[in-house]
């Protein structure tokens, strides 16, 4: 049901005054597209869910059973206008499942890479969540990397764990339609991309297969049959044939269906476009620009939004399979479908369901009088109706638990209505303005300020075990009705006993536009778990993860500790409102910022570098401990390291001593290997703090404005013993780009660099560094590169030597010595063991150390992206590798003589491998930084 055009002018002039009044208030809404009873986690909230936008919202959803859920490889493949348009503009509950988490991705916001980078990957998608109005779920794979064929992804994944969390998702979900971006081929142009698509059209299948995965349905679950699955058009089609942009082939226009196992000729036909460009006066854009909105959010890939002006954008989908009779042509993914709420009794085709049918009907009518009565200007006018029909559907679930219904159609037929419950629960939320929110509080709050201009006062943000301290729960009734307060509480973690008391000023009413506050004293026990993701790879290789605690599987997070509830009784119904508990933080630029309370050990142990190499001529190596301390006060403790067999370190072990929460101590070890052989070894460094060792340590992962998480690792350095030699005395400078750690992994070499500011660039002597490395990117990431390049080059010319590491379109102008050609779709090499071609002649092969194919063996994820296309005469191109079924790559070393100097291209992707310890990588690095002072490679001299 959609509104008037009168009822939406109304509509926009109420949403203003209510949003004005909701963003004043300090406690937090819930968000309409809930389908259980559970906490809000953030403490903001985005402004499509506020006031009469979200209560219209949620009348929608009240109003269909329509459901369906998107399966797709990557955080921003999705289809965030396709997901707005059904969630929020026709009610549906919708569904992401996403298969990996982005690990292997780029990242333009932090220096935070590999599973660091799932996580922050994880909440970006789940910011962007929020405006497509969807519920999140993951698969256990990771992103290992970009995959040019869908053969290669199954093998590094194994098609049935795929399968398997496809199906449990789906039989967790139950959604009636099934969708994806991807058709599972060519035009996918990803290898992870074309799984996607063929897990959408095999989930179809399986999922109501009681024989496919059968512990699933020991766990609880039971099968469910989705009715259709649809996936995006196409396109990169011509009249006969599909480009595949992964391996830039072209294949046969023609296309598997994956449903009924036989090719399909041609291209396949749009069955259904989805308005996705339809303006809504109540969210005040399109749901286009709200996906689009989203998906800025997801800024390490994207560096933020990009909303697009408003304008029709119609969006095709091809249906795959149906179990329902449709047309070619289609108005919704729902044609053939009733999803009005007494399609719910299809649900229980064989018990006598009179009852049902009856209690449906009470139900859509306290709906249908709520969406006759909506006013923005007067919501709580929705509130009595809307718990008529949370009263029916209360009664109607216990019917139904109590009836004699086959137990499958009881289950099918309970879902739908506990769904329904919780919808309703919070329609009654929003009807009122009731809102929630729960803080940490200080122990002497400030009392100077006047009440418009007071706001929170800052928080610790880590509890540790043992720890006690106050919370604040924070109620706000914005109706002119009084409420009965049930019950204010706390929850803490499953299985944990942590102490909650009050002050006992609990009201026993919260009256029409009053607040209230609650205060709790709360004690986490001395056993709590960190908070923590519940999945884990013990290594970059593994390309799933290990499943830590088998409740959470394929959820987005752990939940978070601790929670704060209300319960209300209203019209003789219960309502409840839950909120995680948040800290406080003030951040210049963003202002008071609201994270989820975490639980971390009382001291946390980090060693630098996590991975690298020690030469074979080296007596020592410095390694560095950083001991961070969660103690609410003072901590003294010591650090020592764990050693190999014979391995020696001075000192022995070191005091630590912090002042404050949050504090980092930072302590330096020598350490000789002794005996040192070509093989790796391992280092763990272990603090010790009131009769504990501390073996770990946690990485907190995001920037600012993301919400933060903690990513746990052993405090172990992995290291190789490595034939590597470098000339002695190198002076370089390194001009920083984009999210690498190479200056920290030449120290291994025993090269120090000195970093070049803007300034250095412009004006700097240059000529006094022997070598100039450019950073990751660092054409896009320093305008001043591209602005005085000519210097850059006289600097080559005069006898300087320059390596330019991995450049994007930015790098695209001739910024070398000589032409190149650099391309948008510009190859790459992703099979790390892809084999390699070595001009066993080639200067740089060959000093200061010898150069073979056992130096391309263990490397990570990839050879490397963006390898030029073509390039002048004068470059030496000593490498050669391909991918399989890819034309043999030269592009990935660029090496040209210039007047007195050497010039450097490299695609490699050596910050990666540096940074992972791969002894070839750093032998062959070296060979570049040493150029300057090779003799053969300058023996002669070039010139345009």
């Amino acid at each position: 049901m959609r509104p008037s055009l009168k009822t939406l002018r109304v509509a926009v002039a109420g949403t203003f005054c209510a949003l004005l009044l909701f963003v004043i208030a300090t406690a937090r809404p819930q968000s309409p597209q809930h389908v259980s009873i559970a906490p809000e986690v953030g403490g903001t909230v985005i402004n499509p869910n506020r006031g009469a936008s979200a209560l219209w919202q949620s009348l929608q959803k009240l109003h269909t059973r329509a459901s369906l859920i998107m399966v797709t490889a990557h955080p921003d493949d999705e289809d965030g206008g396709m997901l707005a348009y059904e969630s929020r503009g026709r009610g549906v509950r919708a569904t992401l499942m996403t298969l990996n988490r982005g690990e292997g991705g780029q990242n333009i916001m932090s220096d935070d890479y590999w599973d660091a980078l799932g996580l922050v990957r994880t909440e970006e998608l789940l910011a962007a969540d929020e405006y497509y109005g969807v519920q999140q779920y993951f698969a256990r794979v990771t992103d290992y990397g970009f995959s040019k064929t869908r053969e290669e992804a199954l093998e590094q994944w194994g098609h049935d764990r795929v399968l398997y969390d496809c199906v449990r998702v789906v039989r967790m979900t139950r959604p009636l339609v099934v969708t994806s971006v991807f058709v599972g081929g060519h035009s996918d142009g990803h290898g992870h991309h074309m799984v996607a698509g063929q897990m959408a059209q095999e989930v179809f299948k399986a999922a109501g297969d009681p024989k496919m995965f059968p512990d699933q349905i020991k766990e609880g679950l039971r099968p469910w049959t989705p009715l259709k699955v649809y996936s995006r058009a196409p396109f990169r089609l011509t009249e006969k044939t599909i480009l595949d942009y992964a391996d830039g082939h072209t294949y046969p226009l023609q296309f598997y269906n994956y449903i009924e196992d036989r090719w399909e000729q041609g291209k396949p036909v749009a069955n259904l476009q989805i308005p996705a460009g339809e303006y809504d006066p109540l969210l005040g854009y399109t749901f286009s620009q709200i996906g689009r909105e989203g998906l800025g959010y997801q800024k390490s890939q994207n560096g933020g939004p990009s909303v697009p002006s408003a304008a029709p954008v119609e969006t095709p989908y091809h249906r795959w399979g149906s179990r329902v009779p449709a047309k070619d042509e289609e108005s919704s993914f729902f044609d053939g479908i009733d999803v009005s709420l007494g399609g719910i009794a299809a649900l229980a085709p064989q018990g006598d369901t009179a009852f049902l049918k009856k209690g449906l009907e009470n139900i859509n009518g306290a709906v249908e009088l709520a969406l006759q009565s909506f006013s923005p200007l007067h919501l709580d006018k929705t509130a009595p109706l809307l718990a008529s029909g949370l009263k029916a559907t209360n009664s109607l679930i216990d019917q139904v638990s109590a009836s004699n219904l086959p137990d499958e159609e009881k289950y099918d037929v309970l879902f739908e209505l506990r769904v329904k419950q919780a919808q309703f629960n919070y329609a009654v939320l929003q009807a009122l303005g009731i809102e929630i929110q729960n803080t940490v509080a200080v122990e002497k709050p400030p009392t100077d300020t006047p009440a418009p201009f007071a706001s929170l006062s800052e928080t610790f943000q880590t509890a540790i075990p043992g720890l006690s301290f106050p919370i604040n729960v924070h109620l706000a009734n914005q109706s002119s009705v009084s409420l009965e307060l049930k019950k204010a509480s706390l929850e803490g973690p499953q299985g944990e006993k942590w102490t909650f008391a009050t002050d006992g000023k609990v009201p026993g009413n919260l009256g029409g536009n009053q607040a209230a506050d609650i205060h709790f004293k709360v004690t986490v026990p001395e056993n709590a778990a960190a908070t923590k993701p519940y999945f884990y790879r013990p290594n970059t290789e593994q390309p799933y993860y290990d499943i830590l605690d088998a409740r959470y599987l394929n959820l987005p997070t752990a939940p978070y500790p601790l929670s704060g509830w209300a319960e209300f009784s209203y019209e003789g119904v219960p309502i409840r409102i839950g909120q995680v508990v948040q800290t406080v933080k003030r951040e210049t630029g963003l202002g008071n910022v609201l994270d989820p309370l975490v639980v971390a050990p009382a001291i946390s142990v980090s060693i630098s570098p996590i991975a690298g190499i020690v030469p074979l001529n080296a007596t020592s190596f410095p390694l560095s401990v950083t001991v961070h301390s969660n103690v609410k006060g003072p901590a003294k403790g010591t650090v020592r390291l764990d050693l190999p067999s014979s391995w020696r370190v001075s000192p022995q072990s070191i005091a630590f001593a912090t002042s404050k929460d949050g504090e980092d101590q930072a302590v330096s070890f020598h350490v000789e290997p002794v005996s040192l052989q070509s093989k790796p070894y391992d280092v763990t460094a272990v603090a010790s703090y009131e009769g504990k060792d501390y073996r770990e340590g946690y990485q907190t992962a995001g920037y600012p404005g993301l919400r933060p998480s903690n990513l746990y690792r052993p405090s172990t350095y992995r290291t190789t013993g490595t034939d590597v030699k470098v000339p002695g005395n190198l002076n370089v400078g390194y001009v920083t780009g984009t999210g690498d750690d190479v200056p920290k992994d030449l120290e291994m070499l025993g090269i120090h660099v000195q970093f070049l500011s803007p300034q250095d660039i412009i004006s700097g002597d240059l000529r006094k560094y022997d070598l100039i490395i450019l950073g990751v990117r660092a054409y896009a990431a320093r305008p001043e590169l591209a602005s005085y390049n000519g210097r850059l080059l006289e600097y080559v010319k005069d006898g300087g030597a320059i390596i330019a590491q991995y450049e994007t379109m930015e790098y695209a102008r001739d910024y070398g010595p000589f032409p190149y050609t650099l391309t948008n779709d510009a190859e790459k090499v992703v099979d790390e063991n892809s084999p390699v071609v070595l001009d066993t002649q080639s200067p740089v092969l060959n000093w200061p150390n010898k150069i073979s194919a056992e130096d391309f063996k263990g490397w990570i994820e990839e050879r490397g992206h963006e390898f030029m296309k073509s390039w002048d005469s004068h470059y030496e191109t000593p490498i050669e590798m391909h991918d399989p079924n890819q034309d043999p790559q030269k592009g990935g070393l660029l090496v040209a003589r210039y007047g007195k100097g050497v010039y450097v291209y490299t695609a490699f992707a050596f910050y990666r491998e540096l940074s992972g310890g791969v002894p070839g990588a750093f032998r062959l690095f070296a060979n570049l930084v040493s150029l300057p002072r090779n003799a053969q490679e300058h023996s002669g001299s070039a010139t345009p």
